[in-house]
């Protein structure tokens, strides 16, 4: 099984000193949605062995707020290509795992990660701030061969803040 688990940002504070966009920090309401997300990832058992992150201050406090419930914790990568990135950027991380990886999750930005989502899992979604979409896979392809299909997952499921967490 290939899981990918394409992960938008919480919400973003527009109220800040922050020096530009990429330095933004999430909002009241990103620092409680986060953690509460990441616990739900883990409750429904798709816990990611590795995430790949935006570079950008607001996906890494994202970030810091999901892996709160997840025991163990899975490895790390920062990735400042995926700020603003969309589809191609997305294909280019992909292409990049271990295959001994089963479940990743990737944290970015919208437009960009609704188009990859449409591309990569054939669902035209609405994905709010602290959105996760699951995609899945059967089998054990390689994630470079994955990368390279035109839609190469199918929509498990997009868990939403305001909808499955109440």
């Amino acid at each position: 099984m290939r899981r990918l688990l394409l992960t938008r940002h919480a919400k973003s504070d527009w109220d800040t000193d922050a020096p530009d966009d990429h330095a933004r920090p999430l909002n009241k309401r990103g620092r409680k949605d986060a953690p509460r997300m990441g616990a739900l990832v883990a409750t429904l058992g798709w816990r990611p062995e590795l995430v790949i992150c935006s570079s950008a201050a607001r996906a890494l406090e994202t970030l810091s707020g999901l892996r709160g419930a997840w025991d163990p914790q899975p490895e790390v990568r920062v990735s400042p290509s995926l700020y603003h990135a969309g589809e191609d950027a997305l294909r280019a991380a992909l292409r990049e795992l271990p295959e001994a990886i089963e479940t990743v999750m990737v944290i970015g930005h919208n437009p960009g990660w609704e188009e990859a989502l449409l591309a990569l899992g054939g669902a035209r979604e609405s994905l709010p701030t602290a959105a996760v979409a699951v995609l899945e896979r059967e089998g054990d392809e390689a994630w470079a061969t994955l990368a390279g299909l035109p839609t190469p997952f199918g929509l498990v499921r997009v868990l939403r803040p305001k909808v499955d967490l109440g």
